[in-house]
């Protein structure tokens, strides 16, 4: 099912076949049965969340032989017939144009917040909204998981999300956060998901790790976890949004008024494609800034609610 916009501004339900078909993203791994590898090998393969040839090459041959049943042989024999399906060559500066035209702008339920993105939150990249508690995070999450099922030209996903919420009631520990993203590779190469929440994406780590003599091993498993964001959103074609709370700055100096920085270091800023800065306005408006954004130049937006262009019926 997707939806549509009727003359009264009520959101309607339409059936898929009436909306945009798109085409797969992705090469399915049973396409290696064909190319002479072992369907117990395939089925091993999809035990340990690899469903896709382009999933397949994301890993390492090192990853690969820590799966039970699978010898470098085997590794070296199944590497080789992926390469026969997915391009892992130089690409062309027309390939990369073609592949850029299908990233999809998902409308944020904010006209002053899309024009601020240039069109709203991207596929095939990592978006991170950080800030305060109250300013805006989750529900801008929950505006987006209505967006995404819109159809294309409702600037919407057409697609299905994915919601993982770490603060208390779907995810306890970040080695259950890790696994929920490893089961989604299963989900997604059979069924249209456009879009994956997490919320928030530091919450865990910052439980589970405490103290300096941890931060090395916590950094290590966070950048482990947003390389499998980074390889989701590039395998499927869906834009991944996570929130992240923020930590007091004691070296912002007496010249900021408000010395705060986003949790999670380097690791996690060099993992965010676009970054968002969230914070309160006056009365119920929220303000929200380019952080940091490779295409887009720095600069806010004031909206009263993130949500109020998009009527739901009930």
């Amino acid at each position: 099912m997707a939806a549509r916009f009727e003359d009264h501004g009520q959101l309607q339900l339409l059936e898929r076949d009436e909306t945009e078909e798109e085409e797969d993203c992705f090469e399915a791994i049973d396409k290696l049965i064909s190319l002479g590898i072992n369907a117990g090998d395939i089925k091993k393969l999809q035990d340990a969340g690899i469903y896709t040839c382009n999933g397949l090459m994301m890993h390492t041959k090192k990853n690969l032989t820590g799966i039970k049943g699978l010898s470098e042989a085997k590794v070296d024999k199944i590497c080789e017939a992926a390469e026969k399906v997915v391009n892992t060559g130089y690409m062309t500066g027309s390939d990369l144009m073609l592949r850029r035209k299908a990233v999809i702008k998902i409308t944020t339920g904010s006209q002053a917040l899309d024009e601020l993105l240039g069109g709203g939150i991207e596929t095939l990249a990592i978006t991170e909204a950080f800030g305060e508690f109250r300013s805006g995070k989750t529900q801008l999450a929950h505006t987006l998981c209505v967006s995404t099922q819109l159809p294309i030209n409702l600037h919407g996903g057409n697609g299905k999300v994915a919601y993982i919420d770490t603060e208390g009631t779907l995810a306890y520990t970040y080695e259950h956060q890790f696994n929920l993203l490893l089961g989604l590779a299963a989900k997604m190469s059979e069924e249209p998901f456009r879009l994956l929440i997490v919320d928030s994406v530091i919450a865990l780590f910052r439980v589970d790790f405490s103290g300096r003599g941890e931060l090395a091993e916590r950094q290590q498993k966070l950048a482990q976890m947003l390389s499998r964001l980074t390889k989701i959103a590039e395998e499927f074609n869906v834009a991944v949004y996570m929130t992240n709370q923020v930590i007091a700055d004691p070296g912002g100096g007496v010249f900021i008024s408000d010395p705060k920085k986003p949790a999670g270091g380097h690791v996690l800023a060099h993992a965010a494609t676009i970054r968002l800065m969230l914070r309160k306005g006056k009365g119920e408006q929220r303000v929200c800034k380019i952080f940091d954004a490779p295409n887009l130049p720095e600069a806010e937006a004031i909206s009263s609610t993130f949500s109020s262009s998009i009527p739901i019926c009930t």
